[in-house]
């Protein structure tokens, strides 16, 4: 789950990260209410999750309530990638003499927490590994260990950070790496991290993921989900408890576990169709969730067909069978369904699908055939 800007500064407070002074508002009126009892000059910034917000006009800077009312009338609505402003964050302005980076994340090859600093803050990253590489200073953090001060001082000494930010620059980061491990985040990134004058180190903007797997954990998490700024097919699935990413093809893709429905999506792919969407139904494949995860599907107009590929572990190959019955019951299928069936019970499972084959649902044993089959009823391989 991505935070807004405001979150994840409000995630950083939690664990004495100094961030700016500030708080979001949802009209005009809450602006400048929060403008006046901050002081100015205030920054306006546009609360979307998406980069580019200063360019698009995102992110204006007020001397008075005069230009807090113009530049909050101005930012609240405005449509910024496609993602619609809905509220800004109205934090009082710094003054800023140097701009830094700093991040930690998962480094998978080396299953290892990953920490990143550069002096060149106030860009993007990838930008600046790509022109400056050695710019960034990088530590690979073994998570039984942590990261201490004396740690977080050397990296940011590597990465050229100013002496007189050094100690300031070192006590974030350890704060960071806390936030990340102890606040169960995938990423935690500030941009910049900003050097004032009179030589304090706070974060100017706030990244956070948090890890979907440790939301058990933190039910206040919940209050932080905002179903309007995704896809009406994932807003769909996140309301049913299903694992769902919408992507561009007309092959529907329907899968129980995550490793399974990716190579699903890769077979798809290799035979010359085009995935309409990452679907896991998890472990399991009842008559509910076949329904929900098939009701998710077919409200998608580009899909032309529908594969199915289930794999009986515990769940057996007859009940997953059934459950797929039934769930074709209750929802009415515009698209032709192609099903592959395997492991447990399979073909008790495959027994039952036959009784009700028709050319609208076909069974097949194996997932390459099942997606050939897919992307011939949908019309043959992408064009």
């Amino acid at each position: 789950m991505d935070l807004y800007e405001y979150q994840g500064k409000q995630y950083f407070a939690r664990f004495d990260i100094p961030v700016s002074n500030g708080a979001v508002a949802e009209t005009v009126a809450e602006a400048v209410a929060v403008a006046e009892r901050i002081g100015y000059p205030v920054v306006v910034k546009a609360q979307v999750l998406v980069g580019g917000r200063g360019k698009a006009g995102g992110v204006k800077l007020a001397a008075d309530r005069a230009e807090a009312e113009a530049h909050a009338r101005s930012i609240l609505g405005l449509d910024i990638k496609g993602h619609v402003v809905r509220r800004v964050w109205v934090e009082h302005a710094s003054e800023i003499a140097r701009e830094y980076y700093a991040s930690f994340t998962l480094d998978r090859t080396t299953k290892l927490h990953l920490c990143m600093c550069s002096a060149r803050g106030g860009v993007d990253i990838e930008q600046v590994a790509e022109e400056e590489p050695e710019a960034i200073a990088r530590l690979q953090v073994n998570p039984l260990d942590g990261i201490d001060l004396a740690a977080a001082r050397r990296l940011a000494a590597e990465a050229g950070i100013d002496e007189e930010a050094l100690d300031g620059v070192a006590d974030v980061l350890v704060k960071l790496y806390r936030c990340y491990v102890e606040g169960d985040a995938d990423l935690v990134e500030i941009n910049p991290l900003v050097l004032t004058p009179d030589g304090r180190v706070h974060a100017l903007d706030a990244k956070v993921t948090l890890d979907d797997a440790a939301a058990f954990r933190h039910p206040e998490w919940d209050e932080w989900r905002d179903l309007s700024e995704l896809d009406p097919r994932e807003r769909l699935a996140r309301e049913k408890g299903l694992q769902y990413v919408g992507l561009d093809g007309f092959v529907g893709i329907i899968a129980n576990g995550a490793g399974l429905a990716m190579s699903t999506c890769d077979v798809v792919e290799q035979v010359g169709g085009k995935p309409a969407n990452f679907l896991d139904v998890g472990g399991g494949a009842s008559a509910e969730v076949m329904a929900n995860a098939l009701e998710v599907i077919n409200t998608d107009e580009k899909v032309r067909s529908i594969f199915v590929n289930i794999f009986g572990g515990i769940t057996r190959g007859e009940e997953v069978a059934n459950g797929i019955v039934q769930a074709l019951g209750r929802v009415e299928i515009e698209a032709p369904i192609v099903i592959r069936l395997d492991g447990t019970n399979a073909e008790e499972g495959r027994a039952i699908l036959a009784g009700h084959a028709s050319d609208r649902l076909v069974s097949l044993p194996t997932m390459i055939e099942a997606a050939r089959k897919a992307t011939e009823l949908a019309g043959g391989p992408a064009r």
